[in-house]
């Protein structure tokens, strides 16, 4: 029979061990961590700054009936936008960043450029899905705005997201499959709606980990993880909408090797410190498209590698 004292210490020791966890969802200092069986629980970091971020693999302490979070596990990735002002983390250990655009309304390439570039640097696999391809007109123009990213290698998938909860996407979940997606995209691009029709029930879970982090209703500044499948092997995760996407992490220098049209050339320059943008015997300023040059560089993925490059070697002063 073990003695009182003995019991008292394995219970001691049982509420000292460490648990693994996947961090699924966040609100500011709190986060909900779900066990390996599937049961979740809110855990609070140690000590004053929240580090763990959605798709984080945790080790955390069992205290009452919540938790704390002692240890974040090494990350393959984490997909981030820095500015002046901050840095914002989406996302850890991603498979694939997919960015939903649409055809109306119309979609700016500034954004979609960067979004490719921050998720190029954590090799993380991208994803461009076009949706609307019902609006015949509209759909036609951005496709052939697409032009140069159906010619890199992540290409662009077509979607029809319809209020009908029809949803054309065979190919699209051929390609998630067995992978932890992010899923990016700005205002009224169908963010919301995909994630709808994919995860049934979203909406109602969404507000159960609201309520359960309290953090009231929910909105677009929090950050959710959802299980596509019964047998948890599929992964979605809902970001939050975005204005602007600052790549203040990245060194000018590094931007040409981020960007796959560009780096394809860079290689070909007379001078290894070459910036790409006035250098005689320059690969990539050869291979750009103009009048007189049908280059598969397209003028205005180049005019954006200049602005990027501008932009970010001002920060740097």
């Amino acid at each position: 029979m073990a003695k009182p004292g003995r019991e008292r210490q394995q219970g001691r020791a049982s509420a000292d061990a460490l648990h693994d966890g996947l961090v699924v969802a966040s609100h500011g200092r709190h986060c909900l961590v779900e066990t390996p069986e599937g049961e979740r629980r809110i855990c609070h970091p140690r000590g004053k700054k929240s580090q763990a971020v959605v798709g984080d693999r945790v080790r955390w302490q069992a205290s009452e009936d919540e938790g704390t979070i002692e240890q974040v596990v090494p990350r393959r990735n984490l997909f981030y936008r820095q500015d002046d002002i901050r840095t914002k983390s989406f996302a850890a250990n991603l498979d694939h960043v997919l960015i939903l655009i649409a055809a109306e309304p119309e979609f700016s390439e500034h954004q979609l450029a960067r979004a490719l570039i921050a998720a190029e640097a954590e090799r993380i696999t991208p994803i461009i899905a076009l949706n609307k391809s019902d609006l015949v007109e509209p759909f036609e123009r951005a496709w052939r705005k697409l032009a140069p990213y159906r010619r890199m290698h992540h290409g662009v998938l077509p979607l029809s997201l319809k209020a009908s909860g029809e949803v054309d996407h065979a190919s699209l979940m051929q390609r998630l499959a067995g992978k932890t997606t992010l899923v990016l995209g700005p205002s009224g691009a169908g963010k919301s709606t995909l994630i709808n029709l994919l995860v049934p029930g979203a909406t109602a879970l969404t507000g159960e980990i609201s309520q359960a982090l309290n953090s009231g209703k929910h909105t677009t500044t929090s950050t959710t993880w959802y299980w596509v499948d019964a047998a948890r092997s599929t992964a979605l995760i809902d970001s939050p909408g975005f204005q602007e996407f600052g790549l203040n992490h990245i060194a000018p220098m590094q931007l040409a090797g981020l960007m796959p049209d560009i780096a394809e050339h860079a290689g070909e320059c007379k001078f290894y410190n070459c910036t790409h943008l006035h250098e005689p015997g320059c690969g990539v300023i050869a291979h750009v498209e103009s009048a007189a040059n049908d280059g598969p560089i397209s003028a205005s993925r180049y005019k954006i590698y200049g602005d990027l490059f501008a932009e970010l070697s001002e920060t740097r002063y």
